[in-house]
């Protein structure tokens, strides 16, 4: 209760607050108006993400990996998710149909990411994603959700964009502005401002958002919470989408193994094998809710790694205020209906300058791979695969089966798999000292004859 007295925690809480509403926010909003949901339901599905995001931090600080790292809805999924919408809409899959198997494929995904919880399987999983592989992971993931994100601040439709949609010009100036305060607060500002960024970038955003371009109802004032299991569409059956949900559920575990091993060095010590089974199990059990109720998936933010730096707050007790006013925030329908109204070009602003962090994240595991002429394809053929992948139009993928499309089409999913491949059956190490010894032989070689 000591803690709970103390002014800086509450302070720190409220920081807390606004990065877990920032990350979070934009989230089923923009899965709503992909999925072309109702006022009512986009509320519905804001409302429980709130309240179930709220839950799963408070869940993971006492009882999962006890450390302040947000548990959120995954930007794997998401950007999965997004993907995969324009994908359907182009092979004539009904949004409905699509829905129903993300659902049935993220509950397959919970009961996994669970099973390998249980029987403490976290641990030998964790040493397939070395260092290489987290590396490109941090760095395909910024990719995909820096180009989300960037769509936001232009004024560009997330999702099922049309192909008449142009940069809106007010929204982008207005963007790159609260970006280049935010950068400039970061760069030369002490740390006691500087670690307040997020909540500037938000409050002066979206202030001059009102100002200067008015209010964005996101959702109409008299949108209402109606309760429902399945929100994105009852379950369906549909192989291929079924498929990649699972297939993308276990690569999400990656986000587990980046977050836990990324904050070890802030907690000084070594990421424990009852960590890994507490965190799983809990992020599988929030990712069956999820599914039960139209949500994406949950797991920790690998992106808390460098709010935790800037800041500083690395104690529970801040982050579980956060947690609590957040879902405090989602049981109110008054307080969620003033906050979905965020301008989502500040949002996406904010979220931008925050996972720029990741090129950082990428770079110290890369940092860990002694690269040369010979073992530097076991990262650029994933790294320059997957970014290739991710300019591509749907069209390119027609003549590919269908069920595999909406894998192939997500360079980020692609990426992470060649990345795993490539690791982990390619002895990379016994190449690497068999051409360290012929470069030796070669330089005493040239000594003698010299």
């Amino acid at each position: 209760m000591g803690e709970l007295k103390k002014t800086e925690n509450w302070v720190a809480g409220l920081q807390w607050l606004f990065f877990i509403f920032a990350n979070i926010v934009i989230i089923p909003v923009t899965v709503g108006k992909a999925f072309e949901l109702s006022d009512n339901a986009i509320m519905t599905t804001l409302q429980l993400s709130f309240i179930v995001t709220g839950c799963a931090c408070v869940c993971q600080a006492f009882w999962g990996h006890r450390r302040a790292i947000l548990e959120g809805q995954s930007g794997l999924w998401w950007g999965m998710i997004l993907t995969t919408v324009s994908i359907a809409t182009a092979q004539g899959i009904s949004l409905a149909e699509l829905g129903g198997s993300l659902a049935v494929g993220i509950l397959i995904s919970a009961a996994i990411t669970v099973v390998v919880g249980i029987f403490g399987w976290g641990t030998a999983l964790a040493k397939l994603f070395k260092p290489g592989v987290m590396g490109v992971f941090m760095l395909l993931f910024g990719f995909q959700l820096i180009q989300i994100f960037l769509k936001g601040m232009l004024g560009i439709p997330m999702g099922n964009t049309p192909d008449n949609v142009s940069i809106v010009g007010s929204i982008a100036i207005l963007s790159i502005v609260v970006m280049l305060i935010m950068v400039v607060v970061n760069v030369t500002l002490p740390n006691k401002i500087s670690k307040y960024s997020l909540l500037i970038g938000i409050v002066i955003g979206w202030a001059a958002f009102a100002m200067f371009l008015g209010e964005e109802k996101t959702v109409k004032s008299n949108s209402s919470f109606a309760f429902d299991f399945f929100l994105l569409g009852k379950p369906e059956f549909n192989i291929g989408i079924i498929i990649v949900a699972v297939v993308t559920g276990i690569l999400n575990l990656a986000n587990t193994f980046g977050a836990l091993k990324g904050t070890e060095d802030l907690y000084e010590s070594d990421t424990s094998k009852k960590q890994f089974s507490a965190s799983l199990i809990i992020s599988g059990i929030f990712t069956g809710i999820s599914g039960l109720l139209g949500l994406v998936p949950y797991a920790p933010f690998v992106s808390s790694i460098g709010f935790l730096k800037q800041s500083g707050i690395i104690h529970r007790m801040p982050f579980i205020i956060g947690g609590v006013l957040f879902l405090l925030m989602g049981v109110f329908p008054p307080v969620a209906h003033f906050f979905s109204n965020t301008p989502l070009s500040v949002g996406s602003t904010v979220l931008f300058v925050s996972y720029l962090q990741l090129l950082m994240s990428s770079l110290d595991f890369l940092k860990k791979v002694k690269f040369n002429k010979r073992n530097v394809y076991r990262s650029a053929i994933p790294i320059f695969v997957a970014v290739v992948i991710m300019t591509f139009p749907e069209s390119y993928f027609a003549s590919i089966p269908t069920y595999i499309q909406p894998f192939i089409h997500n360079g980020l999913l692609v990426g992470i798999t060649l990345a795993l491949v490539l690791e982990n059956i390619i002895p990379w190490d016994k190449i690497q000292e068999k051409g360290d010894k012929n470069q030796n032989k070669s330089l005493i070689t040239n000594n003698s004859v010299k």
